[in-house]
């Protein structure tokens, strides 16, 4: 594998920087990412009733994620 020089601003430098973990190259955070997906690689991945049952599953484990919040914090509250 090559390398390459490329010039970039004080301020990207800096953003790159605060990034970068302590044992990670700029290569690695640059690869990471270069790496990272948009949510619109997914579109067509499910068929229309595939994407209609998640939605619909979604939305229960969301319903019985309120409901036992409230629970709990009825019980908190001692009401």
């Amino acid at each position: 594998m090559g390398t390459r020089n490329i010039s970039i601003s004080d301020e990207a430098y800096s953003k790159l920087a605060a990034m970068k973990g302590p044992k990670e190259s700029f290569t690695d955070v640059i690869n990471r990412l270069a790496g990272k997906k948009s949510v619109l690689d997914l579109v067509g991945l499910l068929t229309p009733k595939e994407g209609a049952e998640l939605r619909s599953n979604i939305q229960g484990i969301r319903a019985r994620s309120r409901k036992r919040a409230a629970e709990t914090e009825r019980r908190i509250r001692g009401s």
